[in-house]
């Protein structure tokens, strides 16, 4: 029995303190608000701040695709 409630308890334990999905969350946060910082910049520019939005943004994806094995 003694056996049982330890295996429960850990199980329960790494459900509870689960740090990759925190860490996902924080990513996720933080792209969004890159990408609202920068949707507010192309407003404010015009149409050349959209192109250059958009340029910065390609720059930021073909990086990442780099540093995890895409491209």
């Amino acid at each position: 029995m003694q056996n049982l409630m330890r295996g429960f308890y850990a199980k329960m334990y790494s459900l509870f303190h689960n740090e990759r999905g925190a860490q996902s969350l924080e990513w996720l946060g933080l792209a969004a608000l890159l990408i609202l910082v920068l949707g507010i910049i192309s407003q404010v520019l015009g149409n050349e701040g959209k192109s250059q939005v958009k340029n910065i943004l390609t720059n930021i994806f073909d990086s990442i695709s780099k540093m995890v094995g895409g491209g």
